[in-house]
């Protein structure tokens, strides 16, 4: 396996990307050699995702794809990881001859040994059961440009919202035990880390299964600890699951943003309820509100779904006035994606595709107009921004604020004559504004 060539393909959400970056880890430090090209490569490997339709088909076309270089390449070892190799495992085998090795998502520490049976032509196969948790034992490489990485402090999920597979294919809510996430943590920082971005299918329920007691909030007073972690950021906080020792953190905390993910997929109730998600309107916009009161700088960003089975104009049009009232700092919204072996994909008064589209589309223009008069009240804000990048042929760079998560928020703009490296932490004032970004300079 040493000096052997690998490309890796880490496809969906950023709880994946934590995985992928563990298995490069173990298979770097075996002296396996990353690179680029999939015609030079030895090893390839696709850590695969099965959320929606549209990842679903990514993965398979991307496996379909890489599989040509078992022909026409370099390619002796294909590997499949992931979401779609423990929901299909059988079926990969069966329609993808050219896979050698199959890794569900609770075995991908298996990574090294799925390797080496691969290049020795002997076909493998790990799907482990969805308990407990992979034993990592080698640091992992980081691919996100080394100033920011994930945390994922735990796995699966207990909701059963009647949309999702997550809790088929990732199992039950399994905390990652606190001194292994500080450890991770402080390695992650000494390599040149500055924002933590904690992840988990649900981040609010952490440790309750570990330590009877809700503990993100015990969590976070251990990271702020750290020294060289500039910013903590924490995604996917299920609404009825916030609580007050929660908030109480994020204010006493100071490396801990002022930002919450909260997706909340809709606001009418009997959506809601068919969905068998926990929470009604009222205590939405409770939630909203008295987040609001406590930590009056925060940065909300929630995810919407349009186009859920019974889902009426009536309540389209509720959910785009909720929006409007609501005013979140951030929001996506997604087009309804009917999924084999859940039960919101048997219900009845499936939305027609193009009604689905359509009401995505206003969603996203009514938030256009909301989030560029938000912005404009920012101007004259002083903040700190992460360097991203430069924008090519000018003097600006792209920066992230405290109130933009990396990927899926938006960017300031900064305009100024200095050198400035990506993951510098600068002060900015903000100038002008955009739909979505912002404009800002230096602050002196």
């Amino acid at each position: 396996m040493k000096d052997k060539k690998l490309l890796f393909i880490s496809l969906g959400c950023d709880k994946n990307l934590v995985d992928s970056e563990f298995m490069i880890g173990m298979l770097t430090n075996e002296g396996v050699i990353l690179c680029d090209d999939e015609t030079e490569a030895d090893i390839i490997i696709i850590n695969s995702c099965c959320f929606i339709n549209d990842a679903k088909e990514e993965s398979i076309n991307t496996i379909l794809e890489m599989a040509e270089y078992k022909k026409s390449g370099n390619c002796k070892a294909l590997i499949v990881t992931g979401c779609l190799s423990q929901r299909y495992q059988d079926e990969i085998q069966k329609e993808i001859p050219e896979v050698d090795a199959i890794l569900g998502t609770n075995s991908y520490d298996a990574i090294c040994e799925a390797v080496k049976e691969a290049l020795s032509q002997h076909t493998y196969k790990n799907v482990a059961t969805l308990e407990g948790l992979p034993k990592l034992t080698t640091k992992r490489t980081v691919t996100t440009g080394g100033h920011f990485a994930y945390l994922k402090i735990a796995e699966g999920c207990n909701k059963n919202c009647t949309y999702c597979i997550i809790p088929s294919i990732r199992g039950r809510y399994r905390s990652v035990p606190m001194e292994d996430l500080i450890a991770q943590a402080k390695e992650l920082v000494e390599n040149g880390v500055k924002e933590l971005i904690l992840v988990a299918q649900e981040t609010t329920l952490y440790g309750v299964d570990l330590y009877g007691e809700k503990s993100l909030h015990k969590l976070l007073d251990e990271l702020n600890k750290i020294s060289g972690l500039f910013w903590i950021r924490i995604m996917y906080c299920y609404p009825e699951e916030i609580y007050e020792e929660l908030i109480d953190a994020m204010i006493r905390n100071k490396k801990v943003c002022h930002y919450l993910d909260m997706p909340i997929q809709h606001c009418n109730d009997e959506i809601l309820r068919k969905m068998a998600r926990r929470t009604n309107r009222t205590e939405l916009e409770e939630r909203i509100q008295h987040l609001r009161e406590r930590i009056p700088d925060i940065t909300l960003r929630t995810t919407l779904i349009c186009g859920f089975p019974g889902e009426t104009e009536e309540m389209h049009e509720e959910l785009m006035q909720f929006i409007n009232d609501m005013e979140f700092d951030r929001l996506g919204a997604f087009a309804y994606s009917p999924e084999e072996g859940t039960i919101a994909a048997e219900l009845p008064d499936q939305v027609d595709e193009e009604v689905k589209l359509d009401w995505q589309a206003d969603v996203m223009e009514l938030q256009e107009e909301v989030i560029f008069d938000k912005n404009e009240t920012l101007i004259g804000m002083s903040t700190y921004a992460f360097i991203e990048g430069k924008v090519a042929d000018e003097n600006a760079y792209i920066g992230r604020t405290y109130r933009d998560a990396p990927n899926v928020d938006g960017y300031i703009f900064i305009n100024t004559d200095e050198e400035l490296m990506t993951g510098d932490i600068v002060k900015v004032k903000v100038t002008g504004a955009y739909e979505y970004d912002l404009i800002g300079e230096i602050e002196r």
